[in-house]
Protein backbone atom coordinates (compact mmCIF):
# COMPACT_ATOMS: atom_id res chain seq x y z
CA UNK A 1 0.00 0.00 0.00
CA UNK A 2 1.49 3.18 -0.85
CA UNK A 3 -0.15 6.59 0.98
CA UNK A 4 0.61 9.77 -0.73
CA UNK A 5 -0.40 13.02 1.35
CA UNK A 6 -1.84 16.09 -1.01
CA UNK A 7 -1.33 19.93 -0.97
CA UNK A 8 -4.17 20.12 1.12
CA UNK A 9 -3.74 18.69 5.04
CA UNK A 10 -5.24 15.48 5.12
CA UNK A 11 -6.41 14.47 2.09
CA UNK A 12 -5.02 11.48 1.19
CA UNK A 13 -4.27 9.71 -2.09
CA UNK A 14 -4.23 5.44 -1.34
CA UNK A 15 -2.84 2.84 -3.92
CA UNK A 16 -3.38 -0.90 -2.95
CA UNK A 17 -0.94 -3.32 -3.56
CA UNK A 18 -2.59 -5.35 -6.49
CA UNK A 19 -1.80 -8.90 -7.17
CA UNK A 20 -2.14 -10.13 -10.61
CA UNK A 21 -2.23 -12.85 -12.63
CA UNK A 22 -3.70 -14.84 -15.65
CA UNK A 23 -7.20 -15.68 -12.94
CA UNK A 24 -6.91 -11.60 -12.26
CA UNK A 25 -6.24 -9.74 -9.17
CA UNK A 26 -6.48 -10.08 -5.36
CA UNK A 27 -6.10 -6.92 -3.36
CA UNK A 28 -6.57 -5.99 0.37
CA UNK A 29 -9.53 -3.33 0.15
CA UNK A 30 -8.83 -2.28 4.00
CA UNK A 31 -7.22 -3.82 6.77
CA UNK A 32 -7.70 -1.48 10.24
CA UNK A 33 -4.61 -1.68 11.59
CA UNK A 34 -2.41 -0.29 8.40
CA UNK A 35 -5.00 2.83 7.82
CA UNK A 36 -4.45 3.07 11.70
CA UNK A 37 -1.14 3.23 11.32
CA UNK A 38 -1.53 6.52 9.08
CA UNK A 39 -3.64 8.11 11.29
CA UNK A 40 -6.95 7.23 9.51
CA UNK A 41 -9.84 6.62 12.06
CA UNK A 42 -12.11 3.61 12.30
CA UNK A 43 -14.89 3.32 10.40
CA UNK A 44 -18.46 3.21 11.39
CA UNK A 45 -20.91 3.11 8.35
CA UNK A 46 -20.54 1.35 4.43
CA UNK A 47 -21.98 3.11 1.55
CA UNK A 48 -22.33 2.64 -1.71
CA UNK A 49 -24.15 4.49 -4.64
CA UNK A 50 -24.53 3.77 -8.37
CA UNK A 51 -24.72 6.46 -10.67
CA UNK A 52 -24.92 6.96 -14.29
CA UNK A 53 -22.70 8.96 -16.67
CA UNK A 54 -22.77 12.73 -16.20
CA UNK A 55 -23.89 12.68 -12.60
CA UNK A 56 -22.57 14.76 -9.89
CA UNK A 57 -23.22 14.45 -6.08
CA UNK A 58 -21.85 17.36 -4.04
CA UNK A 59 -20.77 18.96 -2.72
CA UNK A 60 -22.00 17.20 0.52
CA UNK A 61 -20.55 17.68 4.15
CA UNK A 62 -21.69 16.55 7.74
CA UNK A 63 -21.77 19.69 10.29
CA UNK A 64 -21.53 19.03 13.20
CA UNK A 65 -21.14 15.31 13.64
CA UNK A 66 -18.45 15.42 10.58
CA UNK A 67 -17.67 12.47 8.54
CA UNK A 68 -14.50 11.31 7.46
CA UNK A 69 -14.57 9.39 3.97
CA UNK A 70 -12.49 6.86 2.40
CA UNK A 71 -13.91 6.95 -0.96
CA UNK A 72 -13.64 4.07 -3.79
CA UNK A 73 -14.03 2.89 -7.22
CA UNK A 74 -15.70 -0.55 -7.50
CA UNK A 75 -17.12 -0.22 -11.10
CA UNK A 76 -16.25 2.55 -13.55
CA UNK A 77 -14.68 5.64 -13.60
CA UNK A 78 -15.46 8.96 -11.43
CA UNK A 79 -13.90 12.60 -10.88
CA UNK A 80 -13.58 12.76 -7.48
CA UNK A 81 -13.35 15.99 -5.25
CA UNK A 82 -12.67 18.09 -1.91
CA UNK A 83 -13.23 21.45 -0.19
CA UNK A 84 -11.37 22.22 2.68
CA UNK A 85 -13.95 24.22 4.38
CA UNK A 86 -12.21 24.99 7.76
CA UNK A 87 -12.20 28.77 8.07
CA UNK A 88 -9.17 28.45 10.14
CA UNK A 89 -7.25 25.95 7.63
CA UNK A 90 -4.17 27.65 5.60
CA UNK A 91 -5.96 25.66 2.29
CA UNK A 92 -9.25 27.02 3.00
CA UNK A 93 -11.68 27.55 -0.48
CA UNK A 94 -9.27 25.32 -1.85
CA UNK A 95 -10.33 22.32 -3.79
CA UNK A 96 -8.34 19.21 -4.71
CA UNK A 97 -9.50 16.15 -7.21
CA UNK A 98 -8.62 12.72 -8.60
CA UNK A 99 -9.93 10.14 -10.89
CA UNK A 100 -10.98 7.27 -9.22
CA UNK A 101 -11.62 4.07 -11.43
CA UNK A 102 -11.90 0.41 -10.93
CA UNK A 103 -8.57 0.08 -13.23
CA UNK A 104 -6.59 1.70 -10.50
CA UNK A 105 -8.80 0.81 -7.21
CA UNK A 106 -7.33 3.80 -5.96
CA UNK A 107 -8.96 5.30 -2.86
CA UNK A 108 -9.21 8.54 -1.46
CA UNK A 109 -9.06 9.67 2.33
CA UNK A 110 -11.53 12.91 3.01
CA UNK A 111 -11.46 13.81 6.66
CA UNK A 112 -13.79 16.14 8.32
CA UNK A 113 -13.65 19.80 7.76
CA UNK A 114 -13.97 19.20 3.71
CA UNK A 115 -17.04 19.06 1.60
CA UNK A 116 -16.87 15.99 -1.02
CA UNK A 117 -18.57 15.62 -4.41
CA UNK A 118 -18.08 13.72 -7.67
CA UNK A 119 -19.06 13.42 -11.19
CA UNK A 120 -19.49 9.88 -13.02
CA UNK A 121 -17.57 10.07 -16.00
CA UNK A 122 -18.08 6.13 -17.35
CA UNK A 123 -21.56 5.02 -18.78
CA UNK A 124 -22.25 4.01 -14.73
CA UNK A 125 -20.34 3.35 -11.42
CA UNK A 126 -20.59 2.22 -8.50
CA UNK A 127 -19.16 4.41 -5.66
CA UNK A 128 -18.04 3.21 -2.33
CA UNK A 129 -17.26 5.26 1.46
CA UNK A 130 -16.63 4.38 4.68
CA UNK A 131 -17.58 6.94 7.04
CA UNK A 132 -16.40 7.51 10.50
CA UNK A 133 -19.22 9.12 11.91
CA UNK A 134 -23.11 7.73 11.32
CA UNK A 135 -25.09 9.86 9.13
CA UNK A 136 -27.31 12.88 10.59
CA UNK A 137 -29.79 14.03 8.21
CA UNK A 138 -29.98 17.07 10.89
CA UNK A 139 -26.16 17.72 10.00
CA UNK A 140 -26.46 17.33 5.99
CA UNK A 141 -25.28 20.62 4.72
CA UNK A 142 -23.89 21.05 0.85
CA UNK A 143 -22.46 24.04 -1.36
CA UNK A 144 -23.17 24.85 -4.98
CA UNK A 145 -20.95 22.16 -7.27
CA UNK A 146 -20.37 25.24 -9.08
CA UNK A 147 -19.35 27.74 -7.16
CA UNK A 148 -17.66 30.55 -9.28
CA UNK A 149 -15.52 31.21 -6.00
CA UNK A 150 -13.82 27.65 -5.78
CA UNK A 151 -13.72 27.70 -9.75
CA UNK A 152 -13.58 23.83 -9.52
CA UNK A 153 -12.60 22.53 -13.27
CA UNK A 154 -15.26 19.98 -13.55
CA UNK A 155 -14.82 17.36 -16.54
CA UNK A 156 -18.42 17.46 -17.02
CA UNK A 157 -20.49 20.86 -18.75
CA UNK A 158 -24.17 20.04 -18.10
CA UNK A 159 -24.29 17.54 -14.70
CA UNK A 160 -27.55 15.58 -13.75
CA UNK A 161 -27.72 16.64 -10.28
CA UNK A 162 -30.36 15.74 -7.65
CA UNK A 163 -33.15 18.28 -6.82
CA UNK A 164 -31.40 18.98 -3.30
CA UNK A 165 -28.11 19.12 -4.65
CA UNK A 166 -29.63 22.14 -7.30
CA UNK A 167 -30.69 23.78 -4.23
CA UNK A 168 -27.30 24.40 -1.98
CA UNK A 169 -25.65 27.70 -1.83
CA UNK A 170 -21.88 29.56 -2.83
CA UNK A 171 -19.43 28.79 -0.25
CA UNK A 172 -19.21 32.40 1.05
CA UNK A 173 -23.38 32.94 1.84
CA UNK A 174 -22.83 29.44 4.17
CA UNK A 175 -23.25 30.84 7.92
CA UNK A 176 -19.66 30.18 9.56
CA UNK A 177 -21.14 27.95 12.25
CA UNK A 178 -22.06 25.59 9.66
CA UNK A 179 -18.09 25.20 8.74
CA UNK A 180 -15.05 23.75 10.38
CA UNK A 181 -12.93 25.85 12.33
Amino acid sequence: MKITKTPLSGLLIIEPTIFSDNRGYFFEEYQQERYVEHQIPTFVQHNVSRSKRNVLRGLHYQSPNGQGKLVNVIRGKVWDVAVDIRVNSPTFKQWFGITLSDETHTQFYIPPGFAHGFCVLSDEADFCYKCTAYYHPESEHGLAWNDPALNISWPIQSPILSPKDETYITLNKIPHEQLFT
